[in-house]
């Protein structure tokens, strides 16, 4: 499954700040526990529990459960599924007003494993329209088939209870179910068709100018049983037999191919659509899947498999889907031919759903993904839509093997399924879109963010044990940049020190021992180990297992200190040393940590550390200038590297007369690293800040960013200009810039066509440009006014995409009201897209003259002219520009009755967040502070002032670390 709104969980904006209140509040509870927290397991978890003595299922709230123990537990393994026949009906018609609900059947064939006197299963927000249990069936025999099957005696319910905080059904009998004996379990239910984006839920949309509605499911992680009564565990697979009725202009899909249509009518003889499916391959609930709608597709055959992208019609007819038509099929073969096992189904339906929360899904033989994630635009030429889409794609292809075919025993490692599949999404996406560099986008878009991350206290670590994952919300906690990001680079650097040759070797036979079964992740060390074993070219200083459960089982990474004058490396987890409640030397973690390395541009064999510390005597370099070393190259392991003052000189001096003797994504690697450790407390930022002398013979976009992003982050830029270090700074920076600078903006203005192959400039030229007219580059500025008045004179003109949003805002800032009402005029268009709207409202905000700024959020208190979300968007873009900070405040002040009355603490907890990041000075703090205490209720001035504390804190690291920048610039601006 795609990552939830990237991050994995929905959280609304007040919990956001309250969340943030309360963490710091507890921060030294979660010190306490980060010792405790993240173990690895050093066996399997511990076999269900026994059943009682009377022979009644424990667990799960049935009989025999003491009073006070909590519902939610595993389920029982009393009962085994082999096989589902499952009919759903959604009662829905087009043009129908709701409420709406769908009902259906189930039957449920089972394997009794251990007698017992009641059937335990998931259900949750169903309603029961009746329940049996028939068999034994006979031996031997296959599993029933048929809606109605009536396979022998019944066996006699006692009494059917929905336990709603365990989301399980118990099915309690008279008689006893027998060890070994199959049995049919029968279940009619009701549910209602809600449009949550969860379960099987309803959807709106517009298409051809035509209101309609679709039906979809989404049942990751745990949704199947709110839509059929199931055993909703990943490891209990079974086959499905799916039939589905609908409205006649209807199209029904499920992950098998429709093998028949037929007609049937209702109680008041209305006529419905019956469509059954064929019998699915033995598979998790969770990827069960269900689309009813009025699509078109366009379809192709690779290699036998049928593909088809279904999409609303207009978007197929101005074919919006073809790209992602032309790179389904190739990269499908890619990774059969990769992994070597071929794709199972004979089918695979992409469905580019109009609102999806998910992202996307790769139920096994129907995909759905929102829809943005699958169409391409002749619009999105100059956008990184292509690399998008082509990413997306290939996780959820890649999840065909990992995931549906082999899926983990349990949630806990779930990395197994979303690490395996974000590693090979850039295989698969650099595959059809070659001109990727697969190391530059995989350290920029998934390493370098989760490294960002996963270096708090308390953060879990990639596999967890089981008794852990407990309850709904936490397996949808699971679905993180944990799991995604940090599963994948642990696949990056566990490829890199095997081979590709010998991991893939080693995923094969993996997915050849568990194909349609599961698996943990000692299960994949285990494969991988009997590879190592049958080879000598690669020699390893410990078991795969004892390797690997360092990085997966602890939390936290760690960063390496060189030493090249003893030649010595040690290792600690990298946590922030700033602050005071953080002492390291409470933490004993230590990892198996591979080190790639080139001394002096020439690459070394592979090293090992496996302690504490450790010395290397390869390590010791030579007092020239030019012997230095680098480590970790390309990023092939999972970590940061501090260096000895020595070899960081050495590195500055050879930045500066020879950029491309260290690789690119080294370099990259080298100054996040420097910027990480300053920000953590390691080194000091003049150590990071003379890295960046060597910078005006940097050519690549992606470094370029990551400096820009450290040296001038878009929440302090208006802070800078507050201090001594603007001018020194934009003198220093300039200087740097302008060749690269230069080099785009020929392109933007004589052939900005030749930067479409260009993934970078797509997603970073804007960040470059930015910063350029910030610091007041006259060729920028001017640059912005030329584009912004073609504009004007020709509403036809597309600013370019890569820098529409700095050309937009400089235009109206450089311009007069003339510039500003235009801005006005065009989100007013009826032809703006969303995205424009958004562009035009944060130009809008650039203006300098103050008067346009009061209109313009007098304008966003009017309910005809905005909508209630626009007003607080409005606010936040003001706030953050030169002269914007106190003509907001001044507005949210003298309007904040209106404001709360007509808007609410939702709108104004989120101004309030904005304006408390925006505070710059302790006497602006002490105001909101003043503010907070005469307007808030006490519960929230707590949260405020919590954050308030916070931002005083903040403040006065930025005061002391901006002196030093100035300190710095004031030594080497002129160098």
């Amino acid at each position: 499954m795609g990552a939830r709104g990237g991050s994995g969980l929905y959280v609304g904006r007040r919990a956001a700040a309250l969340v943030a209140a309360v963490l710091l509040a507890l921060l030294a509870a979660l010190l306490a526990l980060a010792a405790l927290y993240g173990r690895c397991r050093g066996e399997e978890a511990p076999p269900a529990p026994p059943s009682p003595p009377d022979g009644t299922a424990g667990g799960a709230g049935v009989p025999g459960d003491p009073p006070g123990v909590p519902s939610w537990r595993r389920l029982p393994r009393h009962l085994l599924p082999l096989h589902y026949d499952l009919e759903l009906w959604p009662r829905v018609r087009p043009g129908q007003a709701g409420p709406f609900s769908f009902v259906g059947q189930v039957n449920i064939t089972v394997r009794c494993r251990q007698d017992t006197r009641a059937a335990v299963l998931h259900s949750a927000g169903l309603r029961s329209r009746g329940a049996a249990v028939r068999g034994p069936l006979p031996e031997p025999g296959d599993a029933v088939r048929g809606p109605l099957p009536d396979p022998g005696a019944a066996v006699e319910v006692a009494g059917l209870r929905q336990e709603a905080a365990g989301e399980v059904a118990v099915l309690e009998l008279r008689g006893r179910l027998r060890a070994g004996r199959r049995y049919v379990l029968q279940f009619g239910f009701q549910g209602r068709l809600e449009e949550d984006l969860d379960g099987l839920f309803l959807t709106r949309y517009t298409d051809q100018g035509r209101s309609s509605v679709l039906i979809a499911s989404q049942l990751e992680p745990t949704y199947a049983r709110t839509v059929y009564p199931c055993f909703d565990e990943p490891a209990m697979k079974a086959t499905f037999n799916i039939r589905i009725i609908h409205d006649p202009s209807y199209v029904a899909l499920s992950n098998m191919p429709a093998i028949d249509t037929s007609e049937m009518r209702d109680e008041n003889g209305s006529l419905w659509t019956v469509t059954t499916f064929n019998t699915s391959l033995k598979m998790s609930t969770y990827i069960t899947a269900f689309v009813i709608c009025d699509f078109d597709y366009v379809t192709r055959t690779e290699r036998g498999n049928e593909i088809r992208i279904w999409a609303r019609k207009e978007a197929v007819k101005n074919g919006y889907v073809d790209y992602a038509l032309n790179i389904t099929g190739p990269i499908f073969s890619f990774l059969e031919d990769l992994l070597n096992i071929s794709y199972p189904l004979p089918k695979t339906d992409l469905v580019a759903l109009p609102d999806f929360g998910a992202g996307a899904m790769e139920n096994w033989g129907l995909m759905t993904f929102q829809e943005s994630s699958l169409m391409y635009l002749p619009s999105d030429k100059f956008t990184s839509r292509k690399a998008m889409i082509a990413i997306i794609v290939s996780h959820e292809l890649g999840h065909q093997w990992f995931g549906n075919l082999v899926t983990m025993n349990w949630w806990n490692d779930l990395w197994l399924n979303e690490g395996l599949a974000s590693y090979f999404e850039y295989l698969g996406a650099t595959f059809v879109q070659p001109k990727l560099s697969l190391d530059k986008i995989f350290y920029d878009h998934v390493v370098q963010p989760v490294l960002r991350e996963d270096n708090e206290v308390g953060v879990r670590s990639l596999s967890e044990n089981e008794d852990k994952i407990k309850g709904s919300f936490s397996l949808i906690s699971l679905f993180d940049s944990i799991t995604y990001n940090k599963g994948a680079s642990i696949t990056w650097m566990l490829s890199g020190f095997l081979t590709e040759k010998l991991f893939i070797k080693a995923l094969n036979s993996y997915l050849k021992e568990f194909s349609f079964s599961n698996a943990n992740q000692d299960d994949l060390w285990t494969h991988i180990q009997m590879v190592v074993d049958a080879q000598d070219e690669v020699q390893l200083p410990a078991s795969v297992k004892k390797i690997m459960d360092s990085w997966t089982c602890q939390n936290g990474f760690p960063v390496l200190t060189l030493n090249i004058t003893t030649g010595t490396i040690s290792q600690e987890q990298f946590l922030n040393k700033k602050n005071e409640n953080t002492s390291t030397d409470s933490y004993n973690n230590t990892w198996i940590v591979p080190i790639s390395w080139m001394r002096n541009g020439s690459s070394k064999p592979l090293i090992w550390l496996d302690k504490s510390s450790n010395f290397f005597p390869e390590m010791q370099v030579s007092e020239s200038e030019y012997d230095w070393i680098l480590l970790n190259v390309n990023l092939s392991g999972y970590y940061r590297v501090n260096y000895d003052q020595l070899n960081l000189k050495r590195l500055v001096h050879l930045l500066e007369n020879d950029p491309k003797a260290i690789p690119a994504v080294s370099r990259f690697q080298l100054l996040d690293d420097v910027f990480a450790l300053t920000q953590f407390g390691y080194i000091q930022i003049e150590t990071a800040l003379e890295l960046t002398k060597y910078l005006a013979r940097e050519d690549e976009l992606f470094i370029w960013n990551v400096v820009l992003l450290n040296l001038v982050p878009e929440n302090l830029e208006s802070t800078l200009k507050n201090y001594e270090v603007y001018p020194l700074l934009k003198k220093y920076l300039l200087k740097r810039m302008l060749p690269i600078y230069h080099y785009y903006a020929g392109f933007i203005r004589q052939n900005v066509d030749a930067l479409e192959p260009d993934y970078f400039a797509q997603v970073y030229l804007e960040k470059l440009f930015a910063t350029a007219c910030w610091l007041g580059l006259q060729d920028c500025l001017d640059l912005s006014s030329e584009l912004y008045t073609k504009w004007m004179d020709n509403t036809q003109y597309k600013i370019p995409f890569l820098i529409r949003r700095t050309v937009s805002c400089y235009g109206v800032a450089l311009g007069s009201d003339k510039e500003w009402n235009f801005a006005w005029e065009m989100y007013n268009h009826t032809d703006s897209t969303k995205e424009d709207k958004d562009i035009l409202l944060s130009a809008m905000s650039c203006a300098k003259e103050s008067w346009l700024l009061h209109r313009y959020l007098q304008y966003g208190l009017s309910d005809t002219l905005f909508s209630s979300n626009c007003t607080s968007i409005i606010i936040s873009y003001v706030v953050t520009k030169d002269i914007g900070h106190r003509i907001a405040w001044d507005f949210v002040t003298e309007n904040w009755p209106l404001l709360s009355e007509r808007y609410g603490k939702e709108l104004l907890h989120d101004v309030l967040k904005v304006m408390g990041r925006f505070v710059n000075t302790d006497v602006q703090i002490q105001e909101l502070q003043v503010f907070y205490n005469t307007t808030l209720e006490e519960d929230e001035r707590v949260t405020a002032t919590l954050l308030l504390e916070f931002s005083k804190i903040e403040n006065m690291e930025r005061r002391q670390l901006l002196t030093k920048v100035a300190d710095w610039l004031h030594k080497n601006v002129d160098d």
